[in-house]
């Protein structure tokens, strides 16, 4: 009997737009996943595609454009920078949104307690919810609740779900970690601020764009910082802190549950928020997914002659 194979789509915001590349490669060789498991970002493309969602999925991030991404913020400091809420308004009206159990396929998303600090697996209820819960980014996305608990994103607990996959009953996994090459690239020399308020924000920049919505926000709210030696830019720590939490844990969960072929997009230069640049994270992933068919095939072959 042919092994069961899992997918499991790791966290790492708009890098997970590779997500699309490593499964557009996998149909290519011939390799449909039976199972997928998606962690924030991973989640969100994974229902897409087994909710038969993935070409829609696909038109829509390439057409993506920086002032399209600045929309979608919905500014707020009650729990996080972004509430998310038009984000998930929009995928809830223009893809999939039914019971998770209505799939094509076994489908898992996670997300953490945030009052438990405990891994939570969703594999029922609405595609969305999940969804929703699953990429609130501590910090920049606010908290989902469900059930009475509030939940944040999985990458703190599990930032690549190879164990889901396991629980779920994957005899082989594939899984795509997008942060493996990230620590430090983010933090960037600040300019003066004499210099800054010179130099006009560039349309193309989503950095300069985010920034500029939230510094109206906190000017409201009287939290300007004054002169003197400036520190990173706010996403920037962000982004890095993130980075440093995610591949710290991912290996330290990797380890004790290793996956059968691991799959690494190389995405250092791709920002947190630059959901604009599809093009270049689906051509990452497509390519570390094909260099991985070799050894994936090897496990197969391995596996379907024992």
């Amino acid at each position: 009997m042919s092994p069961r194979i899992g997918l499991a789509l790791g966290g790492g915001s708009a890098r997970g737009w590779a997500h699309i590349g490593v499964i557009r490669a996998l149909a290519d060789a011939g390799i449909e996943p039976d199972l997928v498991c998606g962690t924030s970002i991973g989640a969100l493309v994974g229902a897409a595609y087994v909710g038969g969602e993935l070409d829609r999925l696909e038109a829509w991030v390439r057409s993506l454009r920086v002032q399209t991404v600045v929309s979608f913020l919905d500014f707020s400091l009650g729990g996080g920078l972004i509430k998310g809420d038009k984000l998930i308004e929009f995928f809830r009206s223009h893809f999939v949104d039914r019971d998770i159990r209505e799939l094509a396929r076994p489908f898992g998303a996670v997300a953490t307690d945030l009052q438990r600090g405990r891994e939570v697996w969703l594999r029922e209820g609405g595609v969305s919810d999940a969804v929703r819960a699953s990429i609130a980014l501590p910090g920049l996305f606010t908290p989902a609740q469900r059930d009475g608990s509030w939940l944040v994103d999985g990458g703190l607990v599990n930032p690549v779900p190879v164990s889901l996959c396991r629980a779920m009953g994957a005899d082989l996994v594939i899984a795509v970690d997008l942060n493996a090459d990230l620590l430090g690239r983010h933090l960037k020399p600040r300019p003066a601020a004499a210099a800054r308020k010179r130099a006009p924000a560039n349309p193309e920049n989503l950095t300069d764009s985010v920034m500029a919505r939230i510094q109206t926000g906190m000017s409201q709210l009287g939290l300007n910082s004054g002169n003197g030696p400036r520190p990173p830019a706010m996403l920037d720590v962000l982004a890095s802190s993130i980075n440093i939490m995610q591949v710290l844990i991912t290996r330290s969960r990797l380890a004790g549950d290793p996956a059968d072929v691991m799959v690494t997009p190389l995405l250092a230069n791709l920002g947190l928020m630059e959901f604009h640049r599809a093009d270049v994270a689906i051509d990452a992933g497509r390519r570390a997914m094909e260099a991985a068919i070799p050894q994936l095939n090897a496990r197969l072959n391995g596996m379907n002659g024992a």
